[in-house]
């Protein structure tokens, strides 16, 4: 029944709980399933399998993502990676044993370690799905392919090199390398195939496309050795191409059930030589079918039609096939099993005739009990396998019934002969490295018992051999497991082996030769200890000394000198020859050199490993002889020497022939006896009393041991105790004496508390007036910083003062220039008036005087008029006349409306001469103000340098004259005469004033006299009935005063401006402390 494996969530663990037997029949070893935990039915499906280049174990890889490494070996699984994408190839047979390519569903191919499960490398480039990959035999290149393009990797810096792009009409099939060889072979789906060279991809040859039976291939497959191709389609013929011709050999057509060939591998086999013969063809029904390509027969097949297989990939070593079914399983083949019935030995090709006596005994026997049949190497070969056993047979030799004995000596299995294999070793000096393990057992008759192997190994390591590896630390750990699981599987055989301490040194060489098949390693230890290993346990635990008595015996006949030089250094056969004997020379002869030797070893007659001790002890006789240290000498046996093996070898027939019958080993040795078929036989060639008085002896001394264990033990207990007791009554006192030292240690350590604690104060106190003393300082320095800080703020304020009072006084004198350009330009149109009233006045004055003069000219004429009338008056007294009444009356009324009016002309007059006096004692009035104001300002600023000498620096004295001088500047341009006479404000050049008349619009005194003109200059000259009067002239008396009283105001107003100026420059300035001071004077002064 196979076994089946649910791996579930786990990530690892074993792949069979219970070692399983494949049968013939299926040959399953067993059968893993990734289900779903909760869901058994639904079932995680695997896509690929690789396997490594060992073949022992292999990759799967799942349509989730997950990647599995198997070590069939080490019956282990588990989970190295979770790419989450399903994987489209894989591939284990790198350099670096721990590394693998796996190609993802993203068109992208990852290198991942198993050991750390870290991402190596991510090589992009493909744009289509990577179908398969392929690595060279060196593990540095691998090719990748899809449909459009293959690409060249070097995997030591994960670099493309090469990428091959074809037409978009035809597409790629598959590019790998060949074996044993530097060609690159690509298939199209044309049928199409080139061979390219990997190092300068020139194109080698071109295969013929076969016109006349086109397959149009899908699959192919290559031998181990790279010369036969295989390839197969779209049909059940396979074409079998020869690539050293370039030509098809054969057409192979598969049984009708075959209409597609899906999948082709070559099984491989240890003793082919890399052409391999057998073929796996898995076609489209699910079934894999392995066939001859020589005898085109069908061997066996795998799978079934229910549950086909989907993928299947061959071990590198021949001995697995994995299989990914339909279902999403992965089911493991072994090959052996299935290959069982066919590595059976084929019939005797020679028969030979019996007596008739034994001839009529045996009629109702299928195969004679008494005749032995017998291949001649002369004429018959052994069938190829898979070929008929009813092969046409090219010779039948008789042989008379005397020659059994001989027969059965030389007779091996296999169809070999000893005696021809013994010529051919003589000849040639050794068997060819293809053939030599094939070789080897059929010399040694190996069972091959399955069953019983594995009944030893189940039984686990034996615990004389758990401790291997620290007696013997060998590098690679796969040899050391196989080197303990056989010698434990040795030491259960039989329980000498437990205690032989040599054991591993004589069984290594063939558990390094044969690590991939440990049965055969076992078995062939087995039978060298069986028959080459004779009589060596009878003195156990000491070495063979009768053994070592033949070689010396041999060595005193022939070569007694050097015999006499090694007793006469006292070097026994114990040091010379027991040294070679237990690691049967793998101490001092190389690998080849060990295979050539025990080649001839194996067939001979078991004295010949002494005979052949023997022939090296004669052969290294000079360099013995010079060698008088017995340190060397026994050194010489445990290190390579240059010594020519050959000359051994040929020394070793020579001794076997010429050695006498009396001291030849040969006749105290049995001849070679194989082992037994299904058991292996006993071995109890050791004195039994020995091994069980060692066995009694160690079981007395372990139970005495455990006796003195246990009375040392309650002696230690007693002893325990009594020294517990002392040691308790020790530690009272001791206990009282620490209290009372403790106590007086208490009082001094208070009274030194007490005086630290004092100290501490005094420190304390010190560290605080310390702490003040900083405090202070920092305070000290912070308020200097501070006050600095203050000084620096308050000067660059003064300064941002300074520069605004200059921009002020600045600005106010482009306005005060402005302001005398336009009054000076008002001036000039004043005077322009003046000139032209003037004008007019003297044009007025020049009218008035010719009116005056015609005016007298009129009162001389009416004078004389009135003379005449009064002439005629009196005439016309004499005679009266009325109308010349009305003339004379109207005449009158004429002149004295003009009276009239020159009484007016002159009242206006007048009071234009009172308004003018008014304006001047008002501009005294404000004259005198000035003055008083100016006196005031003098005396504060004169009490402001008094303080300012007594609480300041002469660099304060000397800022605080600068400032002076810049109010002193400004005082010169607002007052430029300073305090002078009050008849300077009345003066016309005067800016102050004349300002503050542009700014009231009132015409001052120059422009009323100009426009009225004054009383001396025009006493009577005025016309009162001028039109070009100007209007300013007729303001009132009262408007005049207000006008002055606000310009008063208005003056005064300024002058407490600019001491509240000062006073706020002076505060900033000077400090605090001292500018109230001036403030409060400056109020008082101002008061």
């Amino acid at each position: 029944m196979q076994q089946a494996t649910e791996l579930g969530q786990r990530e690892r663990g074993k792949i069979w709980h219970r070692k399983p037997r494949a049968s013939a029949a299926h040959g399953i070893i067993v059968n893993i399933v990734h289900n779903v935990v909760g869901y058994p039915s639904k079932i995680i499906r695997f896509l690929h399998v690789a396997f490594d280049a060992t073949g022992d174990a292999f990759l799967a890889g799942d349509h989730q993502g997950n990647i599995y490494v198997f070590d069939l070996s080490r019956n282990s699984f588990k989970l190295v990676q979770r790419t989450g994408q399903a994987c489209t190839a894989l591939a284990f047979n790198l350099r670096r044993k721990t590394e693998y390519l796996v190609a993802l569903a993203d068109y992208s191919v990852k290198c991942f370690d198993t050991e750390t499960k870290e991402l190596v490398s991510w090589m992009k480039g493909h744009e289509s799905t990577v179908s398969s990959i392929s690595v060279d035999g060196s593990g540095r290149y691998a090719i990748t392919t899809s449909l459009d393009t293959a690409q060249l990797w070097d995997l030591d810096t994960f670099q493309r090199k090469r990428k091959l792009n074809v037409n978009a009409s035809v597409d790629i099939q598959k590019v790998y390398f060949l074996p044993l060889s530097n060609m690159i072979l690509s298939c199209f789906k044309d049928d199409s195939i080139f061979a390219w060279e990997s190092d300068t991809l020139h194109c080698k040859y071109q295969l013929p496309v076969p016109d006349e039976s086109r397959i149009y291939y899908r699959s192919f497959a290559v031998t181990r050795d790279g010369r036969v191709l295989v390839a197969g389609g779209k049909s059940n013929f396979l074409h079998l191409w020869c690539l050293n011709t370039q030509q098809l050999q054969r057409i192979i057509q598969m049984p009708p059930k075959v209409r597609t060939v899906r999948h082709l591998e070559f099984l491989h086999d240890s003793f082919d030589g890399g052409s391999s013969q057998v073929v796996g063809v898995l076609s489209q029904d699910g079934i894999m079918r392995f066939i001859n390509i020589q005898t085109c027969k069908l061997l066996f097949d795998i799978g079934s039609l229910d549950n086909g297989i989907s993928v299947a990939v061959l071990s590198p070593n021949g001995h697995y096939v994995a299989a990914v079914l339909e279902d999403g399983s992965l089911t493991i083949y072994s090959v052996r099993a299935l290959t069982q019935e066919l590595n059976k030995p084929p019939p005797p090709l020679v028969k030979i005739i019996a007596d008739r006596e034994k001839t009529e005994d045996s009629k109702n026997v299928s195969v004679p009990s008494g005749l032995k049949m017998r291949v001649l190497s002369a004429t018959v070969e052994r069938p190829r396998r898979g070929k008929p056993a009813g092969r046409e047979i090219r010779a039948r030799i008789l042989k008379p019934s005397g020659s059994n004995s001989e027969d059965k000596e030389n007779e091996l299995p296999a169809g070999l002969n000893k005696k021809r294999l013994q010529a051919l070793l003589k000849e040639f000096g050794e068997y060819p490295e293809k053939y030599r393990m094939f070789i080897w057992r059929s010399l040694l008759q190996l069972p091959e018992n399955h069953a019983a192997f594995s009944s030893l190994t189940d039984k686990g390591t034996h615990p004389a051999y758990r401790g291997i590896h620290k007696k013997y630390p060998i590098k690679s750990q796969k040899l050391l497991r196989i080197l303990q699981r056989l010698c434990s599987a040795m030491a259960h055989w039989s329980t000498i082996f437990s205690e032989v301490s040599y054991l591993p040194l004589l069984a290594f060489p063939f558990v390094k030769l044969f690590q991939n098949n440990q049965l055969i390693g076992f078995e062939v230890v087995a039978t060298v200890l069986v028959n080459w290993c004779q009589h060596w346990f009878e003195y156990f635990p000491n070495p063979p000394i009768n053994l070592l008595g033949m070689i010396e015996n041999i060595l005193a006949h022939h070569d007694k000198e050097l015999l006499q030089h090694l007793v006469n250094h006292n070097i026994t056969s114990q040091s010379y020859a027991w040294p070679l004997l237990e690691t049967l020379f793998s101490e001092v002869l190389t690998r080849g050199e060990w295979l050539k030797l025990f080649d001839n070893i194996f067939s001979n007659h078991p004295s010949f490993l002494l005979m052949a001790v023997a022939a090296y002890l004669i052969c290294s006789r000079a360099p013995l002889l010079h060698c008088d240290i017995k340190e060397d000498l026994e050194n010489f046996f445990h290190h390579r020497n240059n010594l020519d093996l050959e000359a051994v070898i040929k020394e070793t027939y020579h001794l076997m022939e010429t050695t006498p019958d009396d001291v030849h080993p040969k006749n105290m040795l049995d001849d070679f006896v194989p082992l037994t078929k299904g058991q292996y036989p006993i071995f109890n060639k050791y004195p039994k009393f020995i091994l069980n008085y060692q066995t009694q002896e160690r079981e007395r001394i372990w139970q005495e041991e455990l006796k003195y264990l246990k009375e040392r033990q309650l002696t230690h207990e007693l002893q325990a105790k009594s020294v517990r007791r002392q040691a308790e009554n020790a530690a009272w006192y001791r206990q009282q004496e620490l209290l009372k030292e403790a106590e007086q240690q208490r009082r001094k350590i208070l009274q030194e508390e007490e005086q630290k604690l004092v100290e501490q104060r005094v420190r304390l106190a010190a560290v605080n007036r310390e702490l003040k003393i900083k405090e202070l300082q920092v305070l000290d320095a912070a308020r200097k910083r501070f006050l600095k800080y203050q000084q620096e703020q308050q000067k660059s304020e003064l300064r941002r003062l300074d520069d605004e009072i200059d921009r002020k006084i600045a600005l106010r004198d482009k306005e005060t220039a402005a302001l005398i350009q336009d009054i000076e330009v008002r001036n000039m149109e004043l005077e322009t008036q003046r000139r032209i009233l003037e004008q007019q006045l003297a044009k007025e004055q020049e009218a008035v005087r010719q009116g005056v003069k015609g005016q007298l000219d009129i009162n001389w004429i009416k004078a004389d008029v009135e003379e005449k009338e009064f002439k005629n008056q009196l005439e016309m007294d004499q005679h009266p006349d009325v109308e010349e009444y009305k003339n004379t009356i109207g005449e009158l009324a004429g002149i004295n409306q003009l009276t009239n009016n020159k009484d007016w002309q002159s009242q206006m007059l007048n009071r234009q001469r009172e308004y003018s006096l008014d304006w001047k004692k008002s501009e005294a009035e404000m004259s005198r103000l000035a003055s008083e104001s100016k006196k005031n300002e003098a005396r504060l600023l004169d009490m402001m340098n008094e303080l300012e000498d007594k609480q300041w620096t002469e660099f304060a004295a000397k800022t605080c004259q600068q400032g002076e001088d810049s109010g002193a500047a400004w005082r010169r341009q607002m007052l430029p005469d300073g305090g002078d006479e009050v008849s300077e404000f009345s003066d016309h050049h005067h800016p102050f004033v004349r300002l503050y008349d542009s700014r009231t619009n009132c015409p001052t005194k120059q422009e009323r006299d100009l426009t009225l003109g004054s009383r001396d200059q025009r006493p009577t000259s005025l016309c009162l009935n001028d039109i070009s009067f100007d209007s300013s002239v007729q303001l009132s008396l009262d408007r005049g005063r207000m006008d002055l009283e606000r310009k008063e105001h208005e003056l005064m107003a300024g002058v407490r401006e600019l001491r509240q100026k000062l006073a706020t420059r002076a505060r900033r300035r000077y400090s605090p402390n001292s500018i109230p001071d001036s403030t409060t004077l400056n109020c008082r002064v101002t008061e």
